[in-house]
């Protein structure tokens, strides 16, 4: 069965502005893969990108996935997305992703017969943290009021290396104090029954008690050469603290950016993580059928 060409299409948050013009909504790019079977209620995977990415830089998953009978869908993260300005509060206020998921979901589920007991979410870096938010994991609020006071370093943004700098010039301590308290609370989604994330980011400024409550089951891969979200300090604090996460190195000598579709893969790691996606979602949800 080949994958079904993706649908781009711009939707629109009205609970929500565009940063850069107040006045208007929110715009969410969606990239959505349709079920081989549209009138069948199918599974749903939700996908998500790393910071500064796009979309488009899991197409290798999302065929893979959708191939196998999954309605698949992605977004480009609003001021955090290559294909867009950046935008500094989308580097930052990172807790605005999971959100941007639920939005998806509401959508497919109006779109699409979706299957409610077989709807999961998968990310790459910041898009990993994105699936753990969607399933309960908040933000450290003292960790990330230091972060964007100074006072701890960031981790580190090669896309946008200057965004602390940017985001201090923009917002004064007490806006930024503000955001903080609103925003360090769960955007769970109980529609997400499981999670995929492949080399998932900022693992030191979540709250560990909240990955600690995660009850869904979550699946963790990295590569043993990235070094931009060091398995250390990343995804082995996700598979450590999360009760339900399995996971393991895609191999040593495995970067960060081989997950990106628009790299070079050669160490082979997206066709075997796109497989180990697929044996986790189908033996998470019993094989979509």
């Amino acid at each position: 069965m080949a994958p079904q060409p993706p649908a781009v299409a711009t939707l629109y948050d009205a609970s929500r502005p565009h940063w850069s013009a107040p006045s208007r909504v929110r715009p969410i790019v969606t990239r959505i893969w349709a079920p081989p079977e549209p009138d069948v209620p199918a599974p749903a995977i939700l996908l998500s990108h790393g910071t500064g990415g796009a979309a488009e830089d899991l197409d290798w998953l999302a065929e893979h996935l959708n191939t196998a009978g999954y309605l698949v869908a992605a977004v480009d993260h609003h001021g955090n997305n290559a294909n867009d300005e950046y935008l500094v509060e989308g580097f930052a206020f990172v807790w605005e992703r999971p959100r941007d998921l639920s939005f998806l979901l509401d959508h497919l589920i109006e779109s699409y017969e979706v299957d409610s007991t077989r709807i999961g979410g998968a990310g790459f870096s910041l898009g990993g943290y994105t699936v753990a938010g969607i399933l309960g994991a908040r933000i450290d609020r003292a960790v990330t009021q230091a972060v964007f006071h100074g006072a701890l370093q960031a981790p580190e943004v090669p896309e946008f290396p200057s965004f602390i700098a940017v985001l201090r010039a923009s917002y004064s301590d007490e806006q930024l104090a503000a955001i903080v308290r609103d925003s360090a609370q769960s955007f769970a989604d109980p529609r997400i029954r499981a999670g995929f994330a492949i080399a998932p980011a900022i693992g030191r400024m979540l709250d560990i008690g909240s990955l600690e409550s995660i009850t869904a089951p979550f699946r963790v891969r990295w590569g043993g050469a990235d070094d931009i979200a060091p398995p250390e300090d990343n995804a082995l604090v996700y598979l450590d603290a999360i009760p339900t996460a399995t996971g393991e190195s895609v191999g040593p000598d495995v970067g960060h950016y081989d997950f990106r579709a628009e790299n070079d893969d050669p160490h082979g790691a997206r066709p075997r993580v796109a497989a180990d996606a697929l044996g986790f979602f189908d033996s998470v949800f019993d094989a979509p059928t």
